[in-house]
């Protein structure tokens, strides 16, 4: 299985930027995991939040195949403990998904069209965090929910 996250607009803060990089760094000893970094949508002043939902549904949908599970990452979606993502991760490789996609949608979440092509919906929190620090919090997770499958110590319970 192979494990990829898109994205809108690139990561501007350094110290997100590197905390990023360290669990990509990690997470190679566990799977196939890339980030994709889509260009923001342009004059985004100029269009409603339904128009950019629009644009942003177009380069999503652009990257991903009628094969892959999709997942949202979004605030409505279902909340799971990190051993909750782990045994969800584990259920997907025996299951014999070949690839999980994870969006993080733009400002004002994920137009209908993404949300109907979704097989999943998932939560990190209820609480509000920006797209960038969530992209941090989400690869950590991953290489939480990996560590914790092999056993080793990064998790405590």
């Amino acid at each position: 299985m192979r494990i990829t996250l898109l994205c809108i607009g690139k990561t501007d803060d350094k110290y997100i930027q590197e905390g990023i990089e360290k669990y990509l760094k990690r997470l190679k000893h566990y799977i196939s995991f890339q980030m994709v970094i889509m260009p923001d949508i342009k004059n985004v002043k100029n269009i409603s939040e339904a128009q950019q939902k629009e644009k942003e549904a177009e380069l999503f949908l652009k990257n991903i195949t009628s094969q892959d599970f999709v997942i949202l990452l979004d605030e409505f979606g279902k909340e799971l403990r990190s051993v909750e993502l782990s045994s969800f991760l584990e259920q997907k490789m025996v299951s014999s998904v070949q690839h999980l996609v994870f969006l993080i949608g733009g400002p004002y979440g994920f137009s209908d069209l993404v949300k109907q092509r979704a097989n999943y919906s998932l939560s990190l929190s209820k609480l509000t965090f920006s797209h960038q620090m969530v992209r941090l919090f989400f690869i950590e997770q991953i290489y939480r929910g990996f560590s914790i499958m092999k056993g080793e110590p990064y998790h405590h319970e």
